[in-house]
């Protein structure tokens, strides 16, 4: 069966109104919640970037049953990955077990800040796996020394490890980044409805197959419901959302705000209201989330455009869409 998540947005609301949002997503019946780990949003407009980390801790403990996850964090550069292994395995004893930690190789809009340049793709690539043995060693329990070529660990030990294992999602736009990391990861977090790229992840030795071996296929769909206008929700995507146009292989290099409202400045209304569906039609948003169970895709998390305006759609809109969403996926 297709599991429907619910987006926590760093860049769309502040923490407190997260948590709350969270607590909302859970009583409306979402099956899991993943959270963006941001330093910046990618608009002006957005205004908001919290700590993801410090989130996640109040969500564990305002929560009771929803699942929750990174989407994604970057474990490279703003972090060093053995902190990332500590704040998983302190999430997962917070959450008791409900947590998954979402990986990708990052994005420069965040990922500059420290001063320390973007790096290549391939580099990147490279990073994140060495990063991801890191943790996934840390997480084990035991005392761990690490050089590789891009970091080194001396003597680092976890000491409250949880006893639920923490899952690894390795989030990936192509079979590049799936043949170096696959092996390393339980979970594929893809950026479009692609088969394909399932089929790359099955046929990759030493990766979990999806479905039969245990791997979720985890996406991601930015939606913009509004209660009767769906100009008003058009219009509050395109303020928004229109960096989503460029796609991630041009959004992951961009450095700033600045820049993400350069590369949309052209994109207009009716542009962004091709790819997120925008209104208050239920069955629009139901037929634009189809082509990712279609595709083989296990867990799919909404994102409602607009921080203001998430309250709303839970306690209105939430219920009616999942039990469409669940009776047209089944």
């Amino acid at each position: 069966m297709t599991a429907f998540g619910y987006t926590l947005m760093t860049e769309q609301a502040g923490p407190r109104e997260l948590v709350e949002h969270a607590v909302a997503a859970e009583e409306a019946g979402f099956d899991f919640l993943v959270m963006s780990d941001h330093y910046s949003p990618w608009l002006v407009e957005q205004g908001h970037a919290p700590y993801a980390w410090s989130v996640l801790g109040a969500v564990a403990q305002a929560t009771s049953r929803i699942p929750m996850m990174t989407y994604v964090t970057c474990p490279t550069m703003r972090y060093h990955p053995a902190v990332v292994a500590q704040k998983a395995a302190t999430v997962q004893l917070l959450s008791e077990g409900r947590f998954t930690l979402g990986l990708g190789s990052g994005e420069n809009l965040n990922e500059h800040v420290i001063g320390q340049g973007w790096p290549m793709v391939d580099t990147r690539h490279e990073m994140l796996a060495e990063a991801m043995s890191i943790i996934s060693a840390l997480l084990e329990g035991g005392l761990v020394d690490f050089h590789g070529d891009h970091f080194d660990v001396d003597a680092a030990r976890l000491w409250d490890v949880p006893e639920e294992p923490v899952r690894l999602a390795l989030a990936s736009g192509g079979p590049k980044a799936v043949a170096r990391c696959a092996p390393l990861a339980d979970d594929l977090i893809a950026t479009a409805p692609d088969g394909d790229l399932l089929d790359v992840w099955d046929a990759t030795e030493g990766a979990p197959k999806i479905g039969t071996g245990g791997a979720r296929a985890i996406g991601q769909l930015p939606i913009s419901w509004d209660t009767s206008d769906a100009q008003a929700a058009t219009e509050r995507a395109h303020a928004q959302f229109r960096w989503f146009a460029g796609g991630w292989r041009v959004n992951s290099d961009l450095p700033t705000t600045a820049g993400f409202a350069g590369a949309s400045q052209f994109v207009r209304p009716e542009d962004v209201a091709e790819s997120i569906p925008c209104g208050p039609d239920l069955g629009h948003i139901v037929d634009s989330v189809r082509p990712w169970w279609e595709a083989g895709f296990s867990d799919i998390a909404l994102v409602q455009v607009d921080g203001s305006t998430n309250p709303q759609f839970l306690a209105e809109a939430a219920r009616p869409l999942l039990a469409e969403l669940r009776a047209a996926s089944a």
